[in-house]
């Protein structure tokens, strides 16, 4: 560790006490796990359902296997979910859990990121009160000596922390909101997807269905 971040830490310690470093070391946190969940979005081909769009439009239009090219083609990780329905598998509960699944592990780390938006503002807060106890005995100490100076310093040193706090708390909840929103608009997709598998509105091709074979014809 170098002597400059040392040195940083230290003044930091020394203006606002512990909770700041504890606050700080909390807001890098935050950091790791947001961009550890855009990579993860990003990875897992989150918002991008494009050829599985076209694949299920197809499906509930009747058309088979043009369905089963367009998903071929797809990147998105509800493809198993979707292959599973298409190839035959009608037990919806099964589907949704297939799905659940997928979600649980995107949704890994909210929990991480819900909890530093509640307890941010919490030790912020905790830090003031420790800051203004502080402040008013010093108050008490300096006696008929008051420096008024002494304890407007004191005081705002104080209110540093809940600044903190807040400032941490508020981006925190704004990423987390927008993660959570992310993961509403998937199950939608996921849902209607699967209603549309299991319950098309088109009739099939019978020459498309897996299995099929011709009429006999008769002279």
């Amino acid at each position: 560790m170098s002597a400059a971040l040392v040195d940083a830490l230290r003044r930091i310690f020394d203006l606002g006490g512990p909770v700041v470093l504890l606050l700080g070391a909390l807001s890098v946190l935050v950091l790791a796990v947001v961009l550890y969940k855009l990579w993860q979005f990003t990875a897992a081909g989150v918002g991008r359902h494009k050829a599985l769009r076209r694949a299920v439009a197809a499906w509930d239009a009747g058309a088979r296997a043009q369905a089963r090219s367009d998903l071929q083609n797809s990147t998105s990780y509800l493809r198993p979910v979707i292959e599973m329905a298409i190839d035959g598998q009608t037990d919806a509960e099964r589907l949704k859990a297939e799905a659940e699944t997928r979600f649980a592990t995107l949704e890994r780390g909210f929990r991480v990121l819900d909890t530093v938006a509640q307890l941010a503002p919490l030790l912020g807060l905790f830090g003031t009160v420790l800051g203004m106890i502080s402040a008013f005995q010093a108050l008490q100490d300096a006696g008929s000596q008051v420096d008024p100076s002494v304890l407007a310093g004191g005081i705002w040193v104080a209110l540093l922390t809940t600044a903190v706090g807040l400032a941490v708390a508020m981006p925190t909840t704004i990423v987390l909101n927008w993660f959570e929103a992310r993961i509403d608009a998937e199950r939608v997709l996921a849902g209607a997807a699967l209603r549309t598998i299991l319950a098309p509105t088109g009739d099939a091709d019978p020459a498309t269905q897996p299995g099929a074979t011709a009429e006999p014809t008769h002279a």
